[in-house]
């Protein structure tokens, strides 16, 4: 009898550590998604440039963006204009395979971006797949903004700074 107390205690200490130390839930968070057409190093090179025009466009938009709901509508506002500032990136390096651009759900591994552990899970996702989209990807976290903190633009400190609010409030 002892044996079984101390076992449903045991379980008892689990599940509230469980319970109570929830992460952050999956909806909270919308992640960007580049996909390179291939792995050739044109097209893996082709694919950060593409990262860097998309995030140095979205930085103003998303920047005013206090919830998920809100970055989640100006996203699909700008699709058209991301859409063709990817194509611009493409024909400035004499390249026209296209691009397919979506909003979606996927399923994203774990990963750790500075103090932010973001589990493995079904995120929201800005998709942009370059091309037949067979080569290695890249990912970030479009909202917050974790991965246009590193931006090469020193105009867009002042959004950095509103995005670090943004990401304080949300972890």
């Amino acid at each position: 009898m002892k044996y079984i107390f101390s076992f449903l205690g045991v379980v008892i200490i689990v599940f509230g550590i469980f319970f109570f130390n929830k992460k952050e839930e999956s909806q909270d968070f919308i992640r960007i998604h580049i996909t390179a057409n291939s792995d050739s190093e044109i097209d893996q090179n082709l694919k950060y440039l593409v990262k860097d025009a998309v995030v140095e466009y979205l930085i103003p938009f998303l920047s005013k963006a206090e919830n998920e709901i809100q970055a989640k509508e100006i996203i699909i506002s700008q699709i058209q204009n991301i859409e063709d500032i990817v194509g611009s990136a493409l024909l400035s390096q004499g390249v026209n395979y296209g691009c397919k651009i979506s909003l979606k759900n996927e399923e994203i591994p774990t990963r750790v971006y500075d103090s932010i552990t973001l589990e493995k899970g079904l995120y929201e996702t800005l998709s942009i797949e370059l091309g037949e989209a067979q080569g290695d990807n890249w990912w970030c976290v479009v909202f917050p903004a974790v991965c246009f903190i590193s931006s090469k633009n020193p105009e867009n400190l002042v959004y950095i700074s509103k995005i670090w609010e943004i990401i304080n409030s949300v972890t």
